[in-house]
């Protein structure tokens, strides 16, 4: 029985080491040059006591609302997120995101699609907080039609369809250089280092050195002083990288915070309980065996 016991002490110990690691390693090793990397400050929701930074999450909403959300939208987010807990609009005064009068001021600026219910036909109203984010299109064709044949994906999880999550939004936005010498790029096609892609069809080098990356439609969306910032940031292009990154990852996944609190609680009680189980068993069974 005894070494029954002490196996499973064991195997609980292992257990909560591999999670805590599991929490603390980074999205990506070092090393391999075109990996999606974080800005070189980094990001604050990094690792398992990580959490998001609400000035930057605010930023980052200015980003995607005046520059991405002209081709891309983000139907599965509700209004009312922007003013939950940990949000980039939450405010502990109004515990309904609901009530919040910044979410309502933001939704009263977008048009949902809606019917008359006196005559059934389809009109257009101001958004309340609990109406998602429209579509910028209408339909797929219309977004093909309107970006040269290219459809701008969804991006309200953008981060958990991508690897590299945030890490990738910003490489991507940040990374555009120069066609390499002998890559053809189609019109209106732009080369990008993290693009996932297959490029050698469409190059005329040496077929051992195939340039990484691969070619989209979006141009480099953003430069310096695009935009404003309210609170006096100054708007380079990597900050606005970073800030929209941080905002689609928090938007990809809103409660990501409590989680990490809720699984390190987790852990902590693992390692009590097995602290606990352990002093048990030296008291029942010391010298029994």
């Amino acid at each position: 029985m005894s070494a029954i016991m002490t196996k499973g002490l064991k195997a609980l110990g292992l257990a909560a080491i591999a999670a805590t690691l599991a929490l603390s390693a980074p999205a990506f090793a070092a090393g391999g040059a075109k990996h999606p990397h974080a800005p070189k400050e980094g990001f604050s929701f990094e690792g398992p006591f990580g959490t998001f930074d609400q000035g930057q999450l605010q930023r980052g909403y200015k980003v995607f609302r005046e520059v991405c959300s002209n081709c891309h939208s983000a139907t599965l987010m509700s209004f009312r997120n922007l003013g939950q807990k940990g949000g980039p609009f939450y405010d502990e005064k109004y515990k309904n995101p609901n009530d919040n009068p910044v979410v309502k001021q933001i939704a009263s600026e977008f048009e949902v699609p809606d019917v008359d219910t006196d005559t059934g036909d389809a009109i257009t109203r101001p958004a309340t907080p609990s109406d998602h984010f429209p579509a910028k299109f209408a339909n797929t064709y219309a977004a093909a039609a309107s970006n040269g044949g290219a459809i701008p994906p969804d991006l309200s999880v953008i981060t958990k369809a991508r690897h590299g999550g945030a890490r990738y939004v910003y490489s991507l936005l940040t990374g555009y250089v120069g066609t390499p010498k002998g890559l053809t790029v189609n019109e209106g096609q732009h080369y990008n280092p993290y693009m996932a892609g297959d490029l050698h069809s469409a190059w005329k080098g040496d077929p051992k050195h195939v340039p990484p990356g691969g070619v989209l439609a979006m141009a480099p969306p953003l430069k310096d002083d695009l935009v404003t910032y309210d609170d006096g940031t100054k708007a380079t292009t990597h900050q606005m990288a970073a800030d929209v990154a941080a905002f689609l990852e928090w938007a990809g996944d809103p409660h990501a915070t409590l989680r990490k609190k809720t699984g390190v609680g987790v852990l902590i009680y693992l390692l009590l309980f097995a602290g606990v189980t352990y002093a048990a068993y030296r008291k029942l069974w010391h010298g029994k065996h």
